[in-house]
């Protein structure tokens, strides 16, 4: 591993590997005591596979030592994407998505070993399971979920369900709400989903949609028959009442030539019940975590899927109306390919950033759970 590109990265290593099994999409969290929480997607044969779980890990010491994952989710169904926010009165929401993961999934290049072995999983799954664990529709069975503790993971709640998924799940605003925006569905063909935007007067305990924000921007220009479409989005309160949320931007089908996967991001003046239209940033990166620091510059994190890949950063000074992206961070540029990423930044009490991700660590193996210490 060479060495990381920036003079502000103190240090980068694994924090979780499981041998043989894939690993992917966390957030990290801090609660009001200080510890530190991540969750994420694990136990996995692939990128997409029937077998995902959630899994939950703690540190006590600002990162340096972490405790072995323990498993939180693990339904009939694919488990992905987890998100976590740790509130002020140490209640902790976890949000993560359910999937029905089929053959379709599986390439001409995977053996017939595999090809039986998932068809046999999937066998076993009920109508039932899928009843109860999806239950969004235009054709993609899939299932957004919240889950709560309210003693900081010691015990966890039954699931409820959510009224969108995004990779990082809920914030909590200076007036006590829990808000999240996030996709409510795939459909980009028929163009029948949103992006939700809702909120939590109870810590999670049930949700309310105050808007729909368009999750396909009119830029497709002179490929009438392309779809462009916003997903994974991630929000964060700039100022009391002023909400700024950014999306990953994607294009179907790709366009040569077309510097794809720009951030676009929306704002929203009263506290999320009206929204400005989504626009572009010149953010070349996929998806976003945003993070307000103690100094008051706002932080977006976001996976670099184009050579040198890796992870990446950038600061806004003025409440996310412009971004420096001249002077954007290189937290890693050393992945050995473009699975990784989905990065998520806390500020530890020492004042230093602690940037969670996946990637793979050494040739050969499957991603591993990393994080990158390093200076605002």
């Amino acid at each position: 591993m060479k060495p990381d590109t920036d003079p502000r990265v103190i240090a980068s290593r694994v924090i979780c590997k499981q041998p043989g099994r894939y690993i992917g999409w966390p957030t990290i969290a801090k609660a009001p005591n200080g510890a530190l929480f991540v969750v994420f997607s694990g136990d996995r044969e692939a990128h997409v596979c029937p077998y995902g779980k959630t899994f939950i890990l703690r540190s006590d010491d600002n990162g340096e030592t972490w405790t072995e994952p323990e498993l939180l989710n693990n339904t009939p169904l694919d488990d992905r994407d987890a998100g976590i926010c740790a509130c002020s009165d140490g209640t902790l929401v976890v949000s993560w998505f359910t999937a029905r993961s089929g053959l379709s999934y599986l390439s001409p290049h995977d053996s017939q070993e595999r090809r039986d072995r998932w068809a046999a999983h999937l066998a076993t799954l009920s109508d039932e399971d899928v009843q109860r664990w999806t239950h969004v529709d235009f054709g993609i069975p899939r299932g957004h979920w919240f889950r709560r503790s309210p003693d900081l993971g010691q015990t966890w709640e039954t699931p409820i369900r959510a009224p969108g998924t995004a990779p990082h799940g809920p914030v909590e605003l200076s007036d006590g709400r829990l808000f999240f925006v996030g996709n409510n569905g795939s459909d980009r063909k028929g163009k029948t989903t949103a992006i939700v935007a809702a909120e939590s007067l109870d810590k999670g305990r049930t949700w309310h949609t105050l808007a729909h924000i368009s999750m396909f921007p009119d830029y497709f220009g002179d490929a009438p028959d392309g779809i462009a479409f916003l997903a994974e989005p991630h929000v964060v309160e700039v100022e009391p009442g002023r909400l700024l949320a950014m999306a990953r931007y994607e294009e179907s089908p790709y366009r040569e030539g077309r510097t794809n996967c720009v951030l676009w991001q929306f704002s929203s003046e009263d506290g999320g019940h009206t929204w400005t239209e989504p626009r572009p940033t010149e953010i070349l990166g996929k998806p976003p975590h945003l993070l307000k620091l103690r100094d008051g510059r706002v932080l977006v994190t976001y996976g670099y899927r184009h050579p040198p890949y890796g992870e990446r950063a950038c600061f806004s000074y003025d409440g996310g109306k412009t971004w420096d992206y001249v002077n954007e961070v290189v937290l890693r540029d050393d992945a050995l390919n473009g699975d990784l990423g989905y990065p998520a930044t806390t500020e530890c009490d020492d004042g230093t950033l602690l940037t969670v991700y996946y990637q793979i660590d050494q040739p050969g193996e499957k991603t591993s759970l990393m994080m990158t210490r390093w200076k605002a």
